[in-house]
């Protein structure tokens, strides 16, 4: 048998994401704290059930992470089994692409984030948000 022959191939480096002004960070995380307070609360957190089975919400949360910010959703795990009382998941991603403009990604069920905007604004990003239940927990 023949060996295999050792080939270099480019890779190039992937591109830098752009720096996030910090008054741009703070309008984030003003407006969308307010979006999860006014909208998304109030949409999806219900009281604990009677006889609790199966997870349940029991907090909604935002925060940064690199040029990232996710909306986060806290659940809570009843059962005996559980191997922890909670946990966080991440359902909805603003990353900034620069000149103040966003692009808007979910958390698939398979695990992977999917991107389906590109270049909104803050404001149009909070519309889809509220109107569309696929950026909801």
């Amino acid at each position: 048998m023949a060996k295999k022959q050792k080939r270099w191939i480019y890779s190039p480096r992937k591109p830098v994401p752009p720096h996030i002004p910090e008054d741009m960070q703070m309008e984030v995380t003003k407006k969308t704290n307010a979006l999860i307070d006014t909208f998304l609360k109030l949409k999806n957190l219900q009281p604990p059930p009677e006889n609790p089975q199966f997870n349940y919400i029991i907090d909604i949360s935002g925060k940064w992470y690199r040029s990232y910010f996710y909306f986060c959703s806290r659940y809570c795990c009843p059962g005996p089994n559980a191997l922890s009382p909670t946990f966080e998941a991440r359902f909805t991603r603003l990353q900034y692409a620069g000149n103040g403009r966003f692009n808007l990604a979910y958390m698939r069920y398979t695990g992977q984030w999917w991107e389906v905007y590109r270049g909104l604004t803050l404001d149009e990003c909070l519309a889809r948000i509220r109107e569309e239940p696929l950026f909801h927990p």
